[in-house]
């Protein structure tokens, strides 16, 4: 039994008529009165009395009405779903993010936009590492993920530049680095270096190191949060790279320098799988894109 049947068939019930239910159909009669014949051979007997002046359903063709249109109800209900869903209007995005894509306000701004546009679409967000979070979207535990550039990406990992700031140095307050105007790199090979969480952190001081050359020291401590690391520094262990979007946090007893080499740079990257076929996540990454500055790497 086709859907096209029961449309044809409660379609003629309400007009009573086979002209006018053609009519109202887009087909001709002939081919209106072959389906019906067709769905009756099918139910094993008929649906419709026929005389020369209109058309009455028999008992059996009653018991199918109600069926019928609650079938192609939810037919049509299923459709309405399935193509809201293509369009990006209802569904789940899931969304991972390092520390960064907060205090810069790039992931909240997105958030905020895309709740204003597509208020029915399901947000999850989940704090990692950079690390983790290029090995959830393989997974495909998240969908996207707002993360600093860490190392070589998989071939089915699509990766924009949506942010670019420039590195500053926390330093303890009080600290000989914190009456400096502007740390150099020489500077900054002198003193122990605290590290971010898992790979946050990790590219600044490769650059460090590719325009200052192997003495800058390997980090003596590796905090397991970003807060961790800023309340190491503010306690005397050691300075921490960070990107300039980081200075928006007041913390007691730290203070943000400036590095002198302007070409140390944090950059923020928009990830997500090349074979997307969600609509709501082809929406977000349409949309982030749209918000903010990007440059496809």
């Amino acid at each position: 039994m086709e859907l096209r049947h029961l449309r044809y068939f409660v379609t003629l019930a309400e007009t009573g008529h086979f002209g006018q239910a053609a009519a109202r159909l887009h087909i001709v009669q002939p081919a209106l009165s072959m389906q019906i014949r067709t769905l009756e051979d099918e139910v094993g007997g008929p649906l419709f009395t026929r005389t020369s002046r209109k058309v009455e359903l028999t008992e059996a063709g009653r018991l199918l009405l109600p069926e019928a249109r609650r079938t192609l109800e939810q037919a049509e209900h299923g459709k309405n779903i399935v193509q809201r869903a293509l369009r990006g209007e209802t569904g789940l995005v899931r969304i991972g993010f390092a520390g960064n894509a907060v205090v810069s306000g790039c992931l909240m701004n997105d958030v905020r936009a895309f709740r204003r546009l597509l208020p029915e679409v399901e947000l999850q967000l989940q704090e990692m590492s950079p690390l983790a979070l290029g090995e959830a979207l393989r997974q495909r535990t998240l969908d996207v993920a707002y993360t600093p550039l860490m190392g070589e990406l998989a071939e089915d990992i699509e990766a924009v530049k949506i942010a670019e700031w420039p590195m500053m140095v926390a330093v303890a307050e009080g600290s000989p680095l914190a009456a400096e105007k502007r740390i150099t790199l020489e500077m900054l090979a002198q003193v122990p270096h605290i590290q971010f969480a898992a790979g946050e952190g990790d590219e600044a001081l490769e650059q460090v190191r590719e325009r200052w050359g192997s003495e800058v020291p390997e980090p003596l401590y590796r905090a397991s949060s970003t807060l961790g690391a800023l309340a190491m520094v503010a306690s005397g262990f050691g300075i921490a790279l960070l990107p300039h979007s980081f200075t928006h946090m007041a913390i007691p007893h730290l203070v943000y320098q400036p590095i002198s080499d302007r070409r140390l740079t944090a950059e923020l990257l928009l990830l997500s799988r090349r074979d997307e076929t969600q609509g709501a996540v082809k929406a977000w990454v349409r949309l982030a894109l749209k918000n903010n500055h990007n440059e496809t790497l």
